[in-house]
């Protein structure tokens, strides 16, 4: 099938599907007049590369697991990989939220300076 027709049956852009050429994430075969053309398969790969994307994977980290799901099949290094980003995005979700943290505390403090005219600056000891 051509790009347009992949585009079509699934949902991703012409422009994405291209990028994900790019990044070698999708391989068409090539016509000799330089058309690309799809196979079957690729249906199918689109909708795990982008459910990936939306999971928050970068383009790097899913190009390493799509070897370990090219049938449809998962394996068990596809899950250990899966479970690497997982473990990833939990500590990236604790530092965003000690950095809510600090950042409520600067409001605080601020809150307080414009209220009373203390300062906004912790003591020092």
């Amino acid at each position: 099938m051509r790009i347009g027709e992949l585009a079509a049956r699934t949902g991703a852009s012409v422009r994405a599907l291209r990028y994900y050429e790019e990044q070698d994430l999708l391989v068409p075969d090539r016509s000799s007049s330089g058309q690309r053309h799809y196979p079957e398969g690729a249906v199918d790969r689109v909708g795990l590369i982008r459910e990936l994307y939306a999971a928050g994977l970068s383009s790097r980290a899913i190009l390493e697991m799509l070897p370990h799901a090219a049938d449809g099949r998962a394996t068990t290094a596809l899950l250990d990989r899966l479970a690497e980003e997982r473990d990833r995005l939990d500590a990236r979700i604790g530092e965003l939220t000690d950095s809510r943290a600090r950042l409520d505390s600067v409001i605080a403090s601020a809150t307080t300076n414009l209220r009373t005219g203390r300062s906004c600056r912790p003591a020092t000891g």
